[in-house]
């Protein structure tokens, strides 16, 4: 497309800002889908009490495929992996560096809104702190998300909602993502 054109066609979407057309159809040209997620959120939705960050199990990490420019290797720990009434997907992540060191953070997925928050962080000495201040924040927001973005499109998500019915399920699916049902 042409620099005139997508001027011209910006123009246009600003000029009918008011319209209930032009907003939506900006949101979808633009890309903007953090904000069409908050749009499409529902009112009623109130999260349960978060239980407490589980104990990392003795269990082998389900490795995240994550893109080749990212240095740090993700691994969910299989047994606290949660799906809750509030439709949120829970789970303990360990980021690995090439050097051994280790980051490890208690977190949750909202399929519905694609959202994820951070409720912990474990220290080297094993207790975790809960996080300041944690907020629901768009799966694609930025570099801080992309594991938890890889992992809900690895077997967590399916679309806006969550891909199984029970944790096993997801386990099986994140285990070996063939058996992931196609788009």
């Amino acid at each position: 497309m042409s620099t005139e054109f997508l001027l011209r066609l910006t123009g246009r979407f600003w000029a009918a800002a008011t319209s209930k057309v032009a907003v939506p159809a900006f949101i979808a040209l633009t890309g903007l889908s953090a904000m069409a997620q908050v749009i499409d959120a529902d009112p009623d939705w109130k999260e349960v009490d978060v239980p407490s960050p589980p104990a990392l199990s003795q269990e082998p990490l389900i490795a995240v495929d994550m893109p080749i420019h990212v240095s740090l290797k993700f691994g969910v720990d299989p047994a606290s992996l949660t799906i809750s009434k509030d439709g949120v997907v829970r789970y303990v992540m360990v980021a690995k560096s090439a050097s051994g060191a280790t980051n490890t953070m208690y977190e949750g997925i909202r399929c519905s809104t694609g959202e994820y928050k951070t409720y912990a962080r474990q220290g080297s000495g094993g207790q975790w702190s809960n996080a300041k201040d944690a907020q629901w924040r768009p799966l694609n927001d930025n570099n801080a998300s992309r594991h938890a973005l890889a992992l809900a499109r690895q077997g967590v998500c399916e679309g806006r909602s969550v891909a199984a019915n029970n944790v096993a399920q997801i386990i099986a699916v994140l285990k070996n993502p063939q058996q992931k049902s196609p788009p």
